[in-house]
C-alpha cells in the first residue's frame, strides 16, 4: 500500500468509484442489453479494486483492528439495505433470500477467504501464524450466531415450517446485535493486542507498516470514495443479477446459485484484502477480515430483516436444509481445529478449500 503524495485526482482509485456509480444510476431500473452488462462488468471490478485500495488507506490510519472493521462493516451493512430492497419487491420467491445470503457468506468466509489466506500466507512462509486468543473467540462468535440464527429455526416447533415465529425472531434479532457489540468491544478495546497481527522473530519489518500514515484530508477523501465504491460494488452485482439469473435458469440450476454468485461478487473486497495481508505474512489481518465478515453478516442482517419484517409480505424462512447444516457443522469442527493451536500449514488451507468446494458443488447440484 503506497500512501505517498502522488495527487488524488491522477490515482484512478478516485475515478474509478465514479464511473461505476454513474454507471449504477443510469442503469438502474432498466433492462440492459449485453454490451451495457459487460461494461457494468467491468465497473464492478473496477469498483472493487478501488474499494479494496480506499480500506487499506484507512486502516493504515487507524491501525489494526480497525482497519479490518471499517471494510468489514461497510460491506456489510450496504449488502442488508441491498436484502432488504430484494425482498420487499421479491414476494413469495423472495421469502429465503436472507438465509441463502448469509450462509453464503458464512461459507465464503470461513472457508474460501481463510482458505486461500492460509494457502497464500503458507506458500511463502511455510507455516501461517496467529493470535489463537483472538481467531478462537471470533470463530467462537461466528458459529454461535450462525446456529441461532440458520440451524434453530428448522428445530423449532412453534411454528410449522423452518421459521421463527414473531418473539423467537426478536430474540434471535436481539441476541445478535448484542453479539456483534460485544465482539467488536472486544475486538477493539478489552484486548485489541489479541486482534493485532504476530511477529515472527527476526522478521523484517513491513516498509508499508513503518510509511507515513495519510493525511487527514486524504484519508477523509478515502472514508467517501470507500463508501462509493461499495455502493456501485453492491448495485453493479444488482444490475447484473438479471443476466445470471437468466443463465442459471436456462442451465437448468437451482435459483440458490443466483444467491452464491452475487455473494461471491459482493465478498471481493475482503477476499482481496485478506489475500494482500496474508502474503504480507500479516494472517491475522486475514483472519479478522474474514471472521469479522462473517460475524457483522449475521449480526447485522438478522436484526435489520427482523425490523423490516413488520413491513415485509410473505413468510421469513431462515432454517438450513439437512445438507447445509452437515456442511455448517463440519466448517464449525475444522475452523476449530484450524486457529486452536495458533499455527497452521498448507494442509489446513487445503482442507477449507476444499469444504469451499463441496458448498460451491452442491449449491449447482443439490
Amino acid at each position: 500500500m503506497k500512501t505517498g503524495t502522488t495527487g488524488l485526482g491522477a490515482q484512478w482509485t478516485t475515478w474509478v468509484p465514479v464511473v461505476a456509480a454513474i454507471a449504477l444510476v443510469l442503469g438502474w431500473g432498466r433492462h440492459l442489453p449485453g454490451l451495457a452488462v459487460t461494461l457494468v462488468g467491468l465497473c464492478l471490478v473496477g469498483a472493487v479494486l478501488a474499494a479494496v485500495h480506499h480500506a487499506e488507506v484507512i486502516a493504515h490510519r487507524v491501525g489494526e483492528p480497525f482497519g479490518s472493521l471499517v471494510l468489514a462493516v461497510a460491506v456489510t451493512v450496504i449488502e442488508v439495505g441491498l436484502i432488504v430492497t430484494l425482498m420487499a419487491g421479491g414476494g413469495a420467491k423472495a421469502s429465503t433470500y436472507a438465509r441463502d445470503t448469509v450462509f453464503a457468506a458464512v461459507m465464503i468466509t470461513c472457508n474460501g477467504i481463510v482458505g486461500l489466506s492460509l494457502l497464500v500466507a503458507a506458500v511463502r512462509n511455510r507455516v501461517a501464524v496467529f493470535h489463537a486468543e483472538g481467531s478462537g473467540g471470533a470463530l467462537a462468535t461466528v458459529c454461535t450466531l450462525a446456529t441461532m440464527t440458520l440451524v434453530l429455526p428448522t428445530f423449532t416447533t412453534s411454528r410449522p415450517g423452518p421459521e421463527f415465529t414473531s418473539s423467537q425472531l426478536t430474540f434471535a434479532a436481539v441476541s445478535s446485535l448484542c453479539l456483534y457489540g460485544l465482539f467488536v468491544a472486544v475486538q477493539t478495546v478489552r484486548h485489541r493486542d489479541y486482534f493485532l497481527p504476530v511477529a515472527r522473530e527476526g522478521q523484517r519489518s513491513d516498509p508499508d507498516e513503518h510509511a507515513p500514515p495519510p493525511g487527514v484530508r486524504r484519508t477523509w477523501w478515502s472514508v467517501a470514495l470507500l463508501f462509493v465504491a461499495l455502493v456501485a460494488v453492491v448495485g453493479d452485482a444488482k444490475l447484473v443479477s438479471p443476466t445470471i439469473e437468466g443463465g442459471v435458469e436456462s442451465a437448468g440450476l437451482p435459483k440458490s446459485v443466483v444467491g452464491v454468485v452475487i455473494a461471491l461478487m459482493v465478498l471481493m473486497p475482503e477476499t482481496l484484502a485478506a489475500l494482500r495481508a496474508a502474503r504480507r505474512d500479516r494472517m491475522q489481518t486475514s483472519l479478522n477480515l474474514a471472521y469479522g465478515s462473517a460475524i457483522a453478516s449475521i449480526g447485522l442482517t438478522i436484526p435489520a430483516i427482523a425490523l423490516a419484517s413488520i413491513w415485509l409480505p410473505g413468510a421469513l424462512i431462515l432454517g438450513e436444509d439437512a445438507t447445509h447444516i452437515v456442511l455448517l457443522t463440519l466448517t464449525a469442527v475444522v475452523s476449530a481445529l484450524t486457529v486452536v493451536p495458533g499455527r497452521a500449514t498448507l494442509l489446513q488451507g487445503g482442507v477449507h478449500l476444499v469444504l469451499f468446494a463441496a458448498f460451491v458443488f452442491l449449491s449447482f447440484s443439490p
